[in-house]
């Protein structure tokens, strides 16, 4: 079972009347399922499409996901997952990089995707709530599954680190088999009577591993949700019976803020968190308020979402909890050497789970996989009892409401505007969203520029999770002596970001 679609294809054999997604009033069963999938890579088939080639998929959380994503894997595609609400320079970017050949996007989106595939030539496909119609050419045909092997590349996830653009994680079968595993077996427990929340985007490592493939292994449900609304998702989950939900720290926050009553969620088990840090504050609201554990953990892309959490039952507030099974972890200095308990030092890893490498990019890869380790840039600590902690982060990013903000993506942008000399993005606490994106500008001699017009600039131009919600004009910016501005030095008001 190498190809990872065989586990859609087991499930199918073991289970084909248990439901596999609900969306909204429709249920779909695994056996459905399973034939969805197989009618599109049928389809992809007949379009020409061969093992290796790149399919990008830009869609929102729904039966189009899973169903495409599968059919993709089947017929020993690669898939490119795409945030829906990127716009056509960021696009472009992940077209181009990966030389996808076809994109299936939502309507909704189509005019920015044009845009983008314009420039590198990729197919871009319509796709909306009547998609199977699209396949009814191949309705009823099964190309069946491809021959891939476990270090074969299923997906090319994009993250980034310090500098440059984004880089592509490319994840084995082999890796999102051995994740979605660990995820099963080692947090979740998860049994084919188990109704997990989907609201964590699928085009997101978390939402992939933890929820999608997870459930496929197990043969549970899972009910996407395009949209997280708190009162609707509180009573999706009473009346679709959850029993878990996976979600990022603004959810909880979000959840527990409502006048919900707390006693009609009778079906819950299991509440995970992941994706941002998690103030304990928010534990400590949840958890008296739902009489629930929230168990906090700790992943990456690179390591395809699997790295540490919480246990039932083995919980310390503020901490990640301890590593998961069949993933090793140490915290090392600067040589390489392990520290002991309380010092903080690089946090590594290694498993099954850990990417094969960065697409294209050997120099990448050689510096963040050493002797099997992957160098995370992250800061850690061990307390005695063996609780990891998260420290800092050594990469440049801003993690705002459980997603990446790059901010040399924004400072780029920000420097097309006729009036910016020098732009510096940084990322703030903030209450809700764990971090708030602002931008430090200084402008040109004899050049005007409001924050309002420098904010509603890069608006236009990123995704609207990345812009900044505050702009700091200044006279200049702090710069060390070899000239790179020193964001270290930079001292943003806390009223600005409120």
């Amino acid at each position: 079972m190498t190809n990872l679609a065989n586990n859609l294809r087991a499930a199918v054999d073991t289970c084909p009347d248990r439901t596999a997604f609900r969306h909204g009033p429709a249920a779909f069963t695994y056996s459905e399922f399973g034939q969805a999938s197989a009618s599109a890579g049928a389809w992809l088939v007949a379009r020409g499409i061969t093992p290796g080639d790149r399919i990008a998929l830009m869609l929102p959380n729904g039966e189009a996901f899973p169903v495409l994503y599968y059919a993709i894997l089947r017929v020993g595609g690669i898939v490119v997952p795409i945030n829906p609400l990127f716009k056509s320079r960021e696009i472009e970017y992940y077209l181009t990089d990966s030389g996808a050949r076809l994109a299936f996007v939502w309507t909704e989106f189509i005019a920015e995707a044009s845009r983008a595939a314009a420039a590198n030539g990729a197919e871009v496909v319509g796709i909306d709530g009547s998609f199977m119609a699209l396949f009814d050419s191949q309705a009823g045909a099964d190309p069946g599954v491809a021959q891939r092997n476990d270090d074969d590349t299923a997906v090319i996830l994009y993250t980034s680190g310090t500098t440059g653009n984004p880089k592509g994680a490319e994840l084995t079968h082999g890796n999102l088999r051995s994740g979605a595993q660990i995820f099963t077996r080692g947090l979740l427990n998860l049994q084919d009577d188990d109704v997990l929340l989907g609201t964590l985007p699928l085009f997101h490592v978390f939402g992939q591993t933890c929820v999608m493939n997870a459930a496929v292994i197990a043969r549970a449900s899972v009910l996407l949700v395009p949209r997280f609304e708190p009162l609707a998702v509180l009573e999706d989950i009473v009346r679709h019976g959850v029993t878990i939900t996976l979600g990022v720290p603004t959810m909880y926050i979000a959840i527990t803020a409502t006048d919900f009553d707390e006693t009609r969620l009778r079906t819950l088990r299991l509440c995970a968190c992941g994706g941002a840090p998690l103030p304990p504050e928010v534990v400590r609201a949840f958890e008296a308020r739902f009489h629930l554990a929230l168990l906090q953990g700790y992943g990456l892309s690179e390591s395809t979402a699997c790295a540490t959490f919480s246990l039932p039952g083995r919980t310390r507030l503020g901490s990640v909890g301890h590593p998961l099974e069949g993933i090793d972890v140490k915290i090392v200095d600067a040589t390489g050497s392990e520290l002991g308990a309380d010092s903080p030092g690089e946090l590594i890893l290694r498993g099954a789970a850990v990417m094969k490498g960065y697409w294209k990019r050997p120099v990448e890869t050689e510096e963040t996989i050493r002797d099997g380790w992957l160098y995370t840039g992250d800061v850690a600590r061990r307390d005695p009892d063996g609780f990891l902690y998260i420290v800092d982060r050594k990469k440049d990013v801003i993690i705002r409401a459980g997603y990446n903000v790059y901010p040399s993506e924004v400072e780029d942008v920000l420097y097309e505007h006729p009036s910016v000399f020098e732009a510096a993005v940084v990322g703030v606490p903030h209450p809700v969203h764990g971090e708030e994106v602002v931008a430090v500008v200084a402008l040109k001699a004899d050049h005007v520029a409001t924050p309002q017009e420098l904010r509603a600039f890069a608006k236009e131009r990123v995704a609207p999770y990345k812009y900044p919600r505050a702009v700091l004009v200044v006279d200049a910016l702090p710069h060390g002596t070899t000239g790179k501005i020193l964001k270290r030095d930079i001292t943003v008001p806390s009223e600005l970001v409120g």
